[in-house]
């Protein structure tokens, strides 16, 4: 059915209540909230479909939260019998972006996002951090500014955490030398800069022991070639050999996700139609940004699930 690509949101694309139209109408989708309820512990559904937002904030509920709606939503979309010619994900996304293409068993990925969001999150805790969106300034520029700031403040840390699209990018580090790069990035035009709400500095070295504590697990999981092109963060190119794909989860944790060159590696192979399997519809703004001509699709509702399955159908 059709010629499509399938991408996965990451942290900050969750809200209450999501899934759970699909949750009610699907019984694999109650099934696999079943089993991500048994593997943490705690009732993640519960947490999705009804709150409290603070709770659903929280990194050691939210990667799971996201990594269980695009699940879910693949799930339903293989089962209708819709094949990637690639696949990619945003951070966390890129976790189902490899069962999705048949590298790691669901169960197994499970396992690794539970402790990848508790590690993240404890990493958080230990070493308080910040994160804050850039808008309006080049990639190159932002980069420059990090590195002013590190120079003149020593021991601070801020660095690039997310090549979002042209004209975004989100840096990571300790709360001073992020407060600093964005009165340096305002001085140097950028159009906005926000803070995130975010529990930690993710994708900058101060993950270095969510990093570390993580690599043993990434070892002992199930791992097999992909069966389809998965486009890394890390990379932002194809990767197929186990092996490097879990030495570049590892490093994903403290290095930046090159979202930009992932988009543009994807559109490379001729693919004009993507599928955001999961909540929300972030990485179809990105992607507007990044090729207007690769149309994009969101799919994490029933009634998105029906349109887009018609629409490829259509296509056929």
């Amino acid at each position: 059915m059709g010629r499509c690509a399938f991408l996965f949101p990451g942290q900050a694309s969750q809200y209450v209540g999501m899934a759970r139209d699909l949750h009610g109408r699907y019984p694999s989708v109650r099934e696999l909230f079943a089993q991500a309820d048994a593997c943490l512990g705690f009732s993640l559904s519960g947490v999705c479909f009804n709150g409290p937002e603070e709770r659903l904030r929280q990194t050691a509920v939210t990667q799971p939260a996201v990594f269980v709606h695009g699940a879910a939503v693949w799930q339903l979309v293989a089962a209708a019998g819709v094949i990637p010619v690639a696949v990619a994900g945003h951070s966390l996304g890129e976790y189902v972006a490899l069962v999705a293409a048949g590298a790691l068993p669901l169960s197994d990925a499970l396992d690794l996002v539970k402790a990848r969001g508790r590690l993240m999150q404890q990493a958080g805790e230990e070493r308080p951090g910040a994160m804050a969106a850039v808008i309006g300034l080049e990639d190159g520029r932002v980069e420059e500014l990090c590195l002013q700031v590190q120079a003149e403040a020593g021991g601070e840390v801020v660095v690039p955490a997310n090549y979002n699209a042209p004209g975004q990018v989100v840096v990571s580090g300790s709360p001073a030398g992020v407060e600093r790069l964005g009165l340096l990035a305002r001085e140097a035009g950028a159009r906005k800069v926000t803070l995130l709400p975010v529990s930690g500095a993710f994708h900058s070295p101060l993950m270095q022991p969510a990093a570390d504590r993580l690599r043993e697990m990434l070892w002992q999981a199930g791992w097999q070639r992909p069966s389809v092109p998965v486009i890394t963060n890390v990379a932002a190119a194809p990767v197929a050999e186990p092996d490097e794909l879990r030495r570049q989860l590892v490093e994903q944790i403290t290095h930046p996700v090159r979202w930009t060159e992932s988009v543009q590696a994807l559109s490379r192979t001729g693919v004009r139609l993507a599928l955001e399997l999961g909540p929300g519809s972030v990485l179809k703004g990105l992607v507007r940004r990044i090729d207007p001509e690769l149309e994009v699709w969101s799919v994490g509702t029933v009634e998105e699930l029906e349109t887009s399955l018609d629409g490829i159908a259509k296509q056929v």
